[in-house]
């Protein structure tokens, strides 16, 4: 019996009905929460896409990784939209097909190599070895294989007339989530830092001074720290997945919370570290955050020393926190007439604190109470009252509306679309099923 002939036997074989939808499920849910988890932390995915272009040495092309980062988070959610819900059954798993020839071979290049630690998959939802991720995208693979020759067997949920509309509505939705997540903050905050992390505690005693890397490493999908004299045997499964400086300075510590947030360090124009100086347990701060100071450009200075005079009335110091040369530094001095200090701070550590650049931090006795992207904090003008500048935005009640306001709307679509299918079943059908005349006789 050949392989069509198969197919053809148990395509409409019950368990193979129920495998179908099943199969939808799995492989459309695996997509829409990839796609997701991209689209909420467009910031994130962004960087992502530029260590891939910086190990495979395409790093002229990193401006394009902003557009990549938002259109493969739309791909995916919506990918995963038609294949949940059995809309364009032919052309959305050859799309996935298609998706998954690139992405199969380029996580198998990742963990043979390790050129970039964490492929992102999942934004900072959830981290994936290098090798679980090869593993996962195999066994999509083989679930998209599967639906390529069963899918059309069973019908979906909308009919092909608005399947259109369908996917017009899940990219509305996934587009709004990356708006509020590029131009604001992260609707889903899943880095080390939401709002409510006590960023620094009071100093403790510390008998030694310290000035060292931790090392983290993973292993079945698990993290572990490690310092420079206990680094785990690679051969063992361990992968490198990232570094960062813990710097304790003799007499006291600044405990901070969330791994691996403990290495922050920030450093003066001499190269000293003072965190424990600027990260205080007690009175309020304002952190301005540079991740590319040569791009903020001066048309944001404005906003900034608004801010920096609304804080200097109300006696909260400022800090600038970036990577940036000293050269940078200056040069950005001059142009915006800064009057508050900045501070080196590792970039991959600023990265994570908050999103935007530049991105302003409030901090109530060492407990971060909002932050937001400046672009999203319009209209600055006196007076400002900084503690309470960013509290409208209520990320959870926005997450909230968007997803009852996609609900409602494929809720009335379907209504629509299936109302005069019902209607025919009930009535219809029936009037024709009735005997006639001679046969009532």
């Amino acid at each position: 019996m050949t392989i069509k002939a198969c197919i053809n036997a148990v395509k409409y074989e019950k368990w193979c009905r129920v495998l179908t939808v099943l199969m939808r499920l799995v492989v459309g849910a695996v997509f829409v929460f990839s796609g997701f988890t991209k689209s909420i932390d467009p910031w994130g995915t962004t960087y992502k896409i530029t260590d891939y272009l910086n190990a495979m040495g395409l790093g002229q092309w990193a401006g394009t990784a902003l557009f990549i980062a938002v259109s493969l988070a739309a791909l995916e959610f919506m990918l995963g939209f038609a294949i949940v819900l059995g809309s364009y059954r032919r052309s959305a798993p050859v799309l996935a097909l298609l998706l998954m020839l690139v992405m199969t071979p380029l996580t198998l290049w990742l963990a043979v190599t390790g050129a970039v630690p964490d492929c992102g998959c999942f934004g900072d939802a959830w981290h994936l070895s290098n090798w679980a991720t090869f593993a996962k995208n195999v066994l999509l693979l083989l679930g998209i294989i599967y639906l390529l020759v069963f899918n059309k067997t069973v019908k979906g949920i909308y009919g092909p007339a608005v399947q259109w509309v369908v996917m017009t509505l899940a990219f509305a939705f996934v587009m709004a989530v990356a708006y509020f997540g590029y131009f604001h903050q992260p609707l889903i905050d899943y880095r080390p830092y939401p709002v409510g992390t006590r960023l620094a505690t009071a100093v403790v005693d510390n008998d030694e001074g310290d000035d060292d890397f931790i090392f983290i490493y993973s292993r079945d999908g698990k993290q572990q720290e490690f310092t420079i004299d206990s680094l785990p045997d690679e051969d063992e499964g361990w992968e490198y997945v990232t570094r960062y400086h813990a710097h304790r300075p003799q007499g006291k510590v600044i405990e901070l919370n969330g791994a691996p947030s403990d290495g922050i360090a920030i450093l003066d124009e001499d190269g000293e570290n003072i965190t424990s100086d600027v990260l205080t347990a007690s009175g309020n701060t304002l952190l301005l955050l540079f991740p590319d100071l040569p791009q903020v450009g001066v048309v944001n200075s404005f906003a900034i020393n608004e801010l920096n005079d609304a804080a200097f009335a109300a006696d909260i110091q400022v800090i600038g926190l970036t990577p940036a040369s000293a050269d940078e530094i200056e040069q950005w001095k001059d142009i915006s007439m800064a009057s508050y200090p900045i501070y080196n701070m590792d970039d991959s550590e600023l990265k994570m604190v908050a999103r935007g650049n530049p991105a302003v931090v409030f901090l109530q006795d060492g407990v971060i109470t909002w932050k937001r992207a400046l672009t999203s904090l319009d209209g600055i003008e006196q007076p400002i009252n900084l503690p309470a500048l960013a509290e409208d935005y209520d990320a959870d009640g926005i997450l909230t509306n968007l997803m009852l306001a996609l609900m409602v709307a494929m809720l009335a679509l379907l209504v629509l679309n299936r109302t005069h299918v019902l209607i025919r079943k009930l009535f219809f059908k029936k009037k024709t099923t009735q005997p006639g005349p001679q046969e009532a006789e």
